[in-house]
């Protein structure tokens, strides 16, 4: 079967978005994506392409590294690259620090809870392509935001976790300030 390049959603070069949604990011998560960018298509790639333009004109290409590497990591710049500008295409930008109602968890907020344990945890709602669990930032679509979505300080929800359903109660929301750089 043959693919059609144009749909191609490059699903390994990122967390795939669930069908319908938008694709929220914050100011610094979309300047983070148009830097990687930049910096694909305006640095790497011309470097990549002049060594395997030299490459090719050392002869055999067929146990050349230089030029087999080359191909290869213009096809990974290039798939990263269609990647990127196609989130950016339906980037939807939304400044957490000009949330209006910052007394309920929305885009943006970190949320500190505490469960049944007395465990307390704070997290940050973020895009998709921007989350990062290992900083305590998770994924709009994940299932302690949309647990946590919607909620205010001293609401109870049940968050669905690796061991099964857990009770967790609100303790505070913060959103940047409005001056705030990234």
């Amino acid at each position: 079967m043959m693919r059609n390049m144009d749909d191609d959603d490059d699903d390994d070069d990122g967390p795939p978005l669930p069908g319908g949604a938008r694709n929220h990011m914050t100011p610094a998560g979309h300047a983070r994506l148009v830097a990687e960018l930049h910096q694909l298509m305006k640095v790497e790639r011309p470097k990549v392409v002049e060594i395997v333009s030299w490459a090719a004109g050392n002869g055999d290409r067929s146990e050349n590294g230089d030029y087999l590497y080359g191909k290869k990591r213009l096809r990974e710049i290039d798939r990263r690259a269609r990647f990127l500008m196609k989130r950016l295409h339906i980037a939807e930008v939304v400044d957490p620090a000009a949330t209006p109602d910052r007394g309920r968890v929305l885009f943006g907020a970190t949320v500190t809870y505490v469960n049944e344990a007395e465990v307390e945890r704070s997290v940050t709602i973020l895009g998709v392509d921007e989350a990062d669990f290992t900083r305590a930032e998770v994924s709009l679509h994940s299932p302690i935001a949309r647990a946590l979505m919607q909620s205010r300080v001293g609401d109870t929800v049940r968050m669905i976790t690796p061991r099964g359903p857990e009770l967790v109660e609100i303790l505070a929301i913060e959103y940047p300030r409005a001056n705030a750089r990234p």
